[in-house]
């Protein structure tokens, strides 16, 4: 497979992912505010500075933005094009790119990117926007993951589909560390008992801009705590946004490219990741809390943009 292909088809499947998390989080944080009783400018920008600091968008936002407040972050992360990492600019680039590689997709994957495009673009968007935002939000969602399961269904498993599953795991694992290691930062209000009720609602709001409310309600039947909700987002094996899930899928996808067994690697990208993957195999949340919840996730974002970059590196770089 030639480099530029490889890399279309990684970051296709990484500004999917990406406009996906952001469209939830968006939704969530919405829904959140509507049922808190602060009702000030003040309050209000303490409600969404944590998300525009979640996406590492809070310089860019305040050169044209003076004012801190629900509608303008979200129109900025959803139709600004001067915003790299919008939901518009991610769809727009992950358009982009199936079309450099229309021949490496199935048609039926492109009619969904490219109607997803469209229709983001469209009045139809805007009019849903201003009516119920929320209902935009879960649309992108739902395209996505129509797009996900075309792809799954539809594209041929070889080293293409392992490409976008490695773009996919990758910002999926990026995005949940920086969403818990955010609340357990900036989040908690002050003043209010770890365990309280205002705190317990924010950590399922985390939880919901994981899609993992209901899937961690089925495991714990107690109340919601800081450390059950991380050891949901970090170390569970089996649920599919856990960080320890997407490295061990990230790992999976980087060794059938190759060829190489599991047990060994063949390349830097497959060292970094199969390191990680044992790191979170054999850690316990107890070991994270007495390193750091945020010194521990700071690392792993670290570890996942390393990754990223060898994965480049070795496959995708030209001269």
């Amino acid at each position: 497979m030639l480099s530029r292909v490889a890399d279309s088809l990684y970051w296709l499947s990484r500004y999917i992912e990406r406009a996906e998390n952001n469209a939830r989080i968006l939704d969530v944080n919405l829904q959140l505010t509507l049922d808190s009783d602060h009702a000030g400018p003040e309050e209000e920008a303490a409600d969404w500075t944590p998300i525009l600091a979640t996406f590492e968008d809070l310089k860019a936002f305040r050169e044209s933005h003076p004012v801190i407040n629900a509608a303008s972050v979200c129109e900025f992360v959803t139709f600004s094009e001067l915003n790299p990492n919008s939901i518009l600019s991610c769809i727009s680039k992950a358009r982009e790119n199936a079309r450099t590689v229309r021949e490496y997709i199935s048609s039926e994957m492109w009619e969904r990117i490219n109607g997803l495009y469209l229709w983001i673009r469209s009045q139809s968007a805007r009019d849903l926007y201003q009516e119920a935002a929320i209902s935009l939000y879960r649309q992108i969602v739902d395209h996505s993951h129509q797009f996900a399961g075309t792809t799954d269904a539809t594209l041929t498993q070889a080293d293409g589909w392992n490409f976008m599953q490695v773009g996919k795991f990758l910002d999926r694992a990026d995005s949940v560390s920086r969403i818990l290691d955010l609340k357990y930062h900036i989040l908690l209000p002050q003043g209010e008992t770890v365990g309280g009720t205002v705190d317990t609602v924010q950590w399922q709001a985390v939880l919901k801009s994981c899609s993992g409310l209901e899937a961690f309600q089925k495991l714990h039947t107690a109340r919601v705590t800081p450390a059950s909700v991380a050891e949901f987002l970090v170390l569970h094996p089996a649920f599919p946004r856990s960080i320890r899930f997407c490295v061990d899928h990230l790992d999976a996808a980087l060794h059938r490219i190759s060829g190489t067994d599991r047990t060994q690697f063949s390349n830097p990208a497959e060292r970094l990741s199969g390191r990680m993957l044992s790191d979170l195999n054999y850690t316990t949340i107890s070991d994270i809390f007495q390193q750091g919840l945020h010194q521990y996730l700071d690392r792993v974002q670290l570890r996942l943009i390393e990754t990223g970059q060898a994965m480049f590196q070795q496959y995708c770089a030209w001269d």
